[in-house]
C-alpha cells in the first residue's frame, strides 16, 4: 500500500507545476497560488519569484506550516527558509536545469532566498 507521502512523491516526479497553500500573515486565511518546484531525493526546493518580497514568501516566515497539492496528491509541510548566498545559488541552479535558464530569468526577479521543505519525514 503506498502513502499520501509517496503519492506525492510520484506526482513531484512528474509535474511541472504545485498549489501552495500557506497562512496569511495578516489575514490568517489561506492563500494558494501555482509555484513551480524541484525535488532532488527527500527535499523539496521552492523559489519564490520576486525573492524575499515574495508574499507567501513572507507569510512563510511568519507562519511555516505549509500545504502541498500535486493534481489532489498533497501533504502538509513545515518549509524552511534558506538565506545563505551559496546554498540559494544552488537551488537556483537546479530550477535552471528543470525550466531552463532563459525561464528562470523571465519569471524570478530577485534571487536572494529560497525554501527547503522536507517531503520524506
Amino acid at each position: 500500500m503506498t502513502s499520501v507521502k509517496d503519492n506525492l512523491k510520484d506526482r513531484l516526479g512528474r509535474d511541472r507545476e504545485i498549489k501552495l497553500s500557506v497562512t496569511g500573515r495578516k489575514s490568517g486565511k489561506t492563500i494558494s497560488i501555482p509555484i513551480w518546484f524541484v525535488v532532488e531525493g527527500e527535499t523539496l526546493y521552492l523559489l519564490p519569484v520576486s525573492g524575499s518580497d515574495t508574499q507567501w514568501y513572507q507569510n512563510v516566515l511568519k507562519n511555516p506550516q505549509i500545504r502541498i497539492d500535486a493534481r489532489g496528491a498533497e501533504g502538509e509541510f513545515r518549509a524552511v527558509p534558506i538565506t545563505d548566498a551559496k546554498t540559494v545559488k544552488s537551488v537556483v541552479g537546479k530550477f535552471r536545469e528543470k525550466y531552463g535558464a532563459a525561464d528562470v530569468k523571465k519569471y524570478y526577479s530577485k534571487l536572494d532566498v529560497a525554501v527547503e521543505v522536507k517531503i520524506g519525514e
